[in-house]
Parts: C-alpha cells; structure tokens; sequence
C-alpha cells in the first residue's frame, strides 16, 4: 500500500482524549482525510466519539474493535480497511507492534509518543528508530512524536533553525498547564504513563554529555519560577522527555537541551504520598489470591482524562526559548501556544491537553497524505521540513507567537 496514491483513508487507533480531538479535527478537513476509522480495544468508546462527529460535523466515521497488541489481527484490519496512513494513539506499550502491523500491510504510520516497555519504565527512541531500515526498505513512512511535546515543540526548534538563527546553542522547553479542573487529583492524560514519566530521574543534556538530577518528588529537584505568557509565575520543574532524546541527535550543536514543566504543590504532595504508600508501583503483587499491579488499580480509580474538559478553566501554555547566533550575533527568541481549557472544550470534547496533542497529530497525518512529507525510513518530526507544519498550527486552532526574550540561566 505504501507506493499507491492516496486516497485519504486514515486509521485512528485509540479512543482516549487525544483521539477524541484528533479524530474531531480529522473529520473538519473532509477534503484531505476522506474516510476514518476509529479503532479501539473498547468500541463502545468509539462509538461515543462516532455519535459526537455526526453531531458536531455532520459526518459519518467507521469503529472497529481491535487488540493493538495481536498483530495478525490489526494487519487483518488494516487489510480490510486499507487506509493509507495509520494514526497510533493508544498506548506507548503497543507502538511496535502497531509498526509491525504497519510494515506488514505497507501501510505509512505516524505516533505522538516514543515506545516504553510495559514492566520498565524508561521510554526511548532506540527501539523505534531501530526500525530504519525495515521501513526503508519498504518504501512506507514513519513520523514519530506528532503531538505538542514532543512534536510541535520539535518544529518550533526546525522552523527557528530553517528561519531566526544560524545555529541553536540552547534550547529550553516550557511546558505549563495553568488550569483547574475541580478535582483533588486526576492526571491530564492516561494516569499510568503520566505517572511512570514524571516519577523518573530527571537528565538533560549539556556540553555533550547527559546530566542527571533528582525526580520532581525528590529533595534536590531542580525547578524555579517562570513567567508564563497569559498565565503569570508558575514554578517550572526540569523533567526528562523524550523530545530532548531525537532533538540532541538531529539539532547539531547543542550546547545545552531543558525541559521544564509546571506542577503544583498539590499535585507533587498526592505524587508523593502515592510513592510512599506503594500504589506507584509498576509490578505485580498479590492480594488476596490476584495478581495486581498497584499503578493500574490506581488508574482505574482515578478520573478519566478524557471526561475532565466539563469545568476545565485557564489555559496551557508551551514554547520554546532558544538562544544562538544569527548574522554573527547572539539573539534568544521564544516561540510558544497559549491554549484555552474552556475553547477546546467547546469544539472537540476533551480539555487543552488533550487538544493540544490531538490537533497536531491531525496536522502531522495531513502533511503525509497531502505529500507535503515524503520518505522511506522512520523519522523524527524535526527531520522534516516545518513551514507547512506551521501554517497548520495557525489554521487548526493551535496559533504561535515568536517575541525576543531575555536567555535563561
């Protein structure tokens, strides 16, 4: 399938918050993405965001049931639907199988997060980018990390590159969520992955080298006091995240790579007594005659991200602040998104979280079907060219501003 026209058949695969948005944002666009299937473990999920489409849009969408992780069962699905692309947005755990699927059935695939084994929690690129030749070889595409971060926070760095300076010496990524959404405690997506990413060791990248520093509920986490575009002073944690891994490898020159996000008191001091009383826990333990893992029993008693957009008020706000050479002088500029709770809401369903990675997904299928990305192999977003990106951003609900900012320490 991967030499054939496109005929703009896309396959989603999930049916969470982000695919909620996504699958919206597809069907806005009926001139490019001219049939969509929504495929999920839990069809009646589907079947909701099925009912909300015809509502909100007036178009009709296809659901199908399917095990991400039985392969001969997805390519079967993939053979039958024969879409052009397949839009991954179920868990980071099924990634690789949803590849194999991919290069099973020729099929171009595209993702909005880099792969993490189930019983590890440590998320890399390694094994997807390992996939190079493979995809390669058979003439399909795939684009990793097309939501916000990582994804449009990738562009923002390839359009500065391509447009503001001459080279990147630093790059810092700011990623705050300034809104409310009335409960005690609840994540703003899929509570077991958010939950593993932020509990990690922290590491950024520096004189050529990784860094490492405490967790974000650790004493010695590095964090201090930004001020936000439309959202004032938030206190801004350095975390790991994946964007930091593709970006150091393909922004040559890197003198230092960051990655900061905003948590509350509240938010750390439930992360906290969480850790403390086991139910972070990864691992199997027996009650009472099951097997139970603590951090799923937890997700399961948390709110559904995906229900949390109803009262959601304020605003995120992502960006970029890049300091480097242009014309032989050193200038720093920040690029950045303010997204409202209440504005995403209204349109798609789901809050600004969500949407701010479902509508980039959205525009990274649309530069594959309409051509505007081209290629065999497996690329990271900032690989590509980012003009067309960008002007998707200010067309489908997610506009930037670039203004002249003062370097970080």
């Amino acid at each position: 399938m991967g030499t054939t026209k496109m005929r703009g058949r896309i396959m989603i695969i999930g049916a969470g918050g982000v695919a909620t948005v996504a699958t919206h944002k597809c069907a806005q666009v009926p001139e490019v993405f001219t049939e969509i299937l929504i495929a999920t473990r839990t069809l009646s999920k589907a079947e909701a965001i099925k009912a909300e489409i015809r509502r909100r849009c007036g178009r009709d969408v296809r659901c199908a049931q399917i095990d991400a992780d039985d392969v001969p069962a997805l390519a079967g699905l993939i053979e039958d639907f024969r879409p052009d692309l397949v839009l991954n947005l179920a868990l980071p755990y099924q990634d690789l199988h949803i590849m194999d699927a991919c290069l099973e059935t020729g099929v171009h695939y595209i993702d909005t997060a880099n792969y993490e084994p189930p019983d590890v929690a440590r998320f890399e690129y390694g094994w997807q980018w390992a996939y190079q030749e493979k995809f390669r070889q058979k003439g399909i595409m795939a684009v990793l990390g097309s939501g916000f971060d990582p994804g449009v926070t990738n562009v923002f760095t390839a359009y500065a590159l391509k447009h503001l300076f001459d080279k990147i010496d630093y790059l810092d990524i700011l990623d705050c969520n300034a809104g409310t959404h009335g409960h005690p405690f609840a994540t703003n997506f899929n509570p077991e992955i958010n939950i593993r990413e932020v509990t990690q060791g922290v590491r950024h990248w520096e004189a050529g080298a990784w860094v490492e520093t405490p967790a974000i509920i650790e004493e010695g986490s590095v964090h201090f006091s930004f001020d936000y575009p439309e959202a004032g002073p938030r206190e801004s944690y350095l975390l790991y995240h994946e964007e930091l891994e593709s970006l150091v490898s393909h922004i040559k020159g890197l003198k230092r790579a960051r990655f900061w996000m905003t948590f509350s008191d509240n938010y750390l001091n439930h992360l906290r007594v969480l850790r403390d009383v086991g139910m972070t826990r990864i691992d199997e333990v027996d009650y009472e005659g099951c097997k139970v893992v603590p951090i799923k029993l937890l997700k399961a008693l948390l709110p559904e991200p995906a229900s949390l957009g109803a009262g959601y008020t304020g605003k995120t706000v992502i960006g970029n602040i890049m300091t480097g050479e242009k014309d032989g002088r050193t200038i720093t500029r920040y690029i950045y998104n303010v997204c409202d709770h209440e504005e995403a809401f209204r349109e798609t369903g789901p809050q600004a979280v969500a949407y701010t990675t479902g509508v980039p997904a959205m525009i990274g299928s649309l530069m594959v079907l309409t051509g505007v990305w081209q290629g065999a192999g497996v690329y990271n977003i900032e690989q590509l060219d980012p003009d067309k990106f960008m002007e998707g951003l200010n067309r489908y609900g997610l506009p930037w501003q670039i203004v002249e900012h003062e370097p970080l320490p």
